[in-house]
Formats: C-alpha cells, structure tokens, sequence
C-alpha cells in the first residue's frame, strides 16, 4: 500500500522556495505635502488676495519609489470644488523635475535657486507662472489633489507661459504612473 499526502509538484515548489533569495518589492509610488496639519493647509500656504489673507508659500512637496524608467517629474495642485462650473481650479504646475530630485522645497516658488534645476514653474489660474495658494469661497472646505505624474521622458516641451492644458497634452502618452495626495482647505466665514 503506498500513501502520497504531498503530491510531486509541492514538494518540488517547497524545495525551490527554500533556495530561491527572497526579491524586496519597492514601496508604490507616492507623493505627500508636508507640514500639514493633519492634511490641512495652514495659514502660510493660503493665497493672499481675493479675500484671503495668507503667506501664500508653496509647501514642500515630496515624492517616493518613482517606477522604472522615469525620467522627469511634473507635480501640479488643482482644486476640482472650485465654481468654475466644473473645470476646477490649477494652484501649481512644476514640470521637467529631473528624476534624480525627490521633493520640491518649501518656499521654492519664484525662487530658481530653491527650485530643482531644469523644472519650470508653468501658468496657474491666477495667470502667474507661480504658487497660488487655497482660497475657497467664505464657508467652503475644498479639496486640493497634488498629484506628481513620472514621465518616460527628460522634458515636454512647454515654458513659462504654457497653460495647464498645454501641459497636459504634452504629457500625453508619456506619463509611466500617477501618484496623488488630497489635501482641504477651509476657508471660514467672516
């Protein structure tokens, strides 16, 4: 009487389990906004005009385990609660970021020497090539999604004066993954 309890296939898959190295998987591609508070923004990123009355400093915005074969960054904030009758509102867009840098420092904004070398601040809604922090109607919470896109390519072709749509199209077919992070702002009433 013979008795088989592992059948061939296992005990050949346990063996070569047992000699095979075991392969690290990197973390996902994430992106965050520091110095939040509790995913909030506070005063000193908030815009200072239409009503409102903040610093209007862009975050530090970081970024990790970009996949493979990225070769630029594009980072942008975009407020899709804004009553723009559905086209949302661009705070930020920061293209051709090197693949080698990780974060854009806080205060960078307008600052070439703090910005990574090579990325180019582009158009936001304000109409400045520049940060343009939160400012939501008197008594509105709005979300604000930062998302930094890994690009197969070193640039896209765009400047100083390219709006967000440019953008986007010039990133069209070359974008690897996308990473977001939400942030609120809550503008109180006066």
């Amino acid at each position: 009487m013979r008795f088989n309890f592992f059948p061939r296939s296992t005990i050949c898959s346990a063996m070569l389990l047992s000699v095979v190295p075991t392969i690290a998987v990197a973390g996902a591609f994430s992106v965050k906004v520091d110095d939040l508070n509790h995913g909030q923004f506070a005063n000193e990123q908030v815009y200072g005009g239409f009503g409102c009355h903040g610093d209007n400093v862009s975050p530090r915005i970081s970024w990790s385990h970009l996949p493979r074969g990225t070769k630029s960054v594009v980072v942008t904030i975009h407020d899709p609660d804004a009553p723009t009758g559905g086209l949302g509102w661009t705070h930020w867009g920061v293209v051709n970021i090197p693949a080698s840098e990780a974060s854009i420092e806080k205060g960078a904004s307008g600052n070439p020497k703090r910005m990574p070398a090579g990325a180019i601040e582009t158009l936001t809604d304000f109409g400045a090539a520049k940060y343009g922090g939160p400012c939501p109607p008197q008594g509105e919470s709005h979300r604000y999604i930062v998302t930094a896109s890994a690009l197969a390519v070193p640039s896209i072709d765009v400047n100083a004066t390219s709006s967000q749509a440019l953008v986007a199209y010039q990133m069209h077919g070359k974008v690897i993954a996308r990473a977001r992070y939400v942030a609120m702002y809550r503008r109180a009433a006066e």
